[in-house]
């Protein structure tokens, strides 16, 4: 099969790969109709790149149609729409029935130190082959994929993989309530949904900044108050002057590690290309390599007693927190990779009722799979009004 792989920093290529098939008895191979290009993806390619191999199947936003079933599976038959969960959790454990699917006791990466297996991402999340491929063998057949209704176009439904339980997570743990008001800082494809999720739950202000025309637009399209800066005085001044004086009850993070703004951060990001990766791969599980610029933003813009949540993907071990400051200021925060069951009922009956997050039109690019180095460059560098691409087997 054709399959998107990493073969270095800044190189992803589309080669031809064994199929996969049936290894255990609750497996099914999933033919892959969309698959997303997410923000982490691009970590991979960067600060990521020492705890990747060559080869490596990339991407973890993946749906398509059920093409085999393993003898144990008794939830899913061929021919079966699905979407799969981008953490890989048993559905059955401790930590699932807690509701904590990225911490699934059955998957986590105990050498590693690390959580619940992810597709398509690193070694320290269990380098499981990932779903920017024609074929996907996913496991827990019974459990893990979720299945959807036939009819609309795969874009009402591939969001349920990342974009939608993560954006979802952000704004439950942030908070926000009815009559609450939320900054949300970065409007790539999770800030966007961010902001559309806090909007549809109630929250009475939502403000978001970027420095992307796009993304401002988009975001502004949906009713939503931007700032066409990042700096972190422009957006503090700005936000506590709607908030009088006080600044927003919550702050989302949904940019991370590649925050702008950080310039020792930056150079010991690029450091990271000029060292071997076995050595980065050891420096990087001990030193802090982050861009802090928009977590500092955060801390500075919420209000006092108020709550940040962390949505955007950090990669440092001992990054430099400001805890006096976030004590003095008496801060809530809450982070962690999205549990996708958790939030399914919550999110599945918005998508075959009416379209009120506007899922139908979110995706900015469709893609072949054969196209996706290209498409891996323009979302890269922002180009072509890229905020989500779809690829396409």
């Amino acid at each position: 099969m054709r399959a998107v792989t990493w073969h270095g920093r800044d190189d992803v290529r589309v080669d031809t790969v064994p199929d996969p098939s049936i290894q255990d008895p609750t497996d099914v191979v999933v033919e892959i109709t969309s698959s997303g290009i997410c923000g982490s993806d691009l970590h991979l390619i960067e600060v990521m790149a020492p705890f990747m191999t060559v080869g490596d199947v990339m991407g973890h936003e993946p749906m398509g149609v059920v093409r085999e079933v393993g003898p144990g599976v008794t939830e899913l038959k061929a021919g079966d729409r699905v979407v799969v969960p981008f953490n890989i959790s048993c559905g059955t454990c401790w930590m699932c029935n807690q509701g904590l699917q990225s911490q699934c006791e059955t998957t986590q990466n105990r050498e590693q130190g690390f959580g619940a297996s992810l597709f398509g991402y690193t070694k320290l999340y269990g380098q499981v082959p990932g779903g920017q491929a024609e074929y996907l063998r996913v496991p827990f057949g019974n459990t893990l994929p979720i299945k959807v209704p036939e009819g609309p176009a795969d874009d009402r439904f591939v969001y349920l993989s990342d974009v939608l339980p993560t954006a979802w997570q952000a704004v439950q743990y942030a908070g926000v309530v009815p009559g609450g008001s939320v900054l949300v800082l970065g409007l790539g494809p999770i800030g966007d949904m961010a902001t559309r999720i806090a909007k549809h739950l109630g929250a009475s202000a939502v403000y978001a900044v970027d420095t992307v025309p796009e993304r401002l637009a988009r975001a502004r399209a949906h009713g939503i108050d931007v700032l066409d800066s990042t700096a972190q005085a422009d957006v503090v001044a700005w936000v506590r002057d709607k908030t009088d004086g006080r600044g927003p009850d919550a702050v989302i993070d949904a940019v991370g590690m590649e925050a702008h703004g950080s310039p020792g951060a930056k150079l010991a990001q690029k450091a990271t290309a000029l060292v071997p990766d076995a050595v980065m791969e050891k420096v990087m599980q001990v030193v802090g390599v982050d861009r802090m610029a928009a977590l500092n933003t955060a801390i500075e813009a919420v209000r006092r007693g108020g709550t940040i949540s962390l949505s955007g993907v950090y990669g440092g071990a001992t990054d430099p927190m400001p805890l006096m400051r976030m004590f003095d200021k008496q801060i809530e925060l809450r982070m962690g990779q999205a549990n996708v069951w958790r939030w399914v009922p919550d999110i599945l009956p918005l998508l075959t009722d009416g379209d009120p997050l506007g899922v139908d039109t979110f995706a900015t690019h469709h893609v072949p799979l054969e196209q996706a180095p290209q498409a891996y460059e323009t979302f890269r560098q922002k180009q072509d009004g890229a905020v989500k691409v779809l690829l396409q087997p």
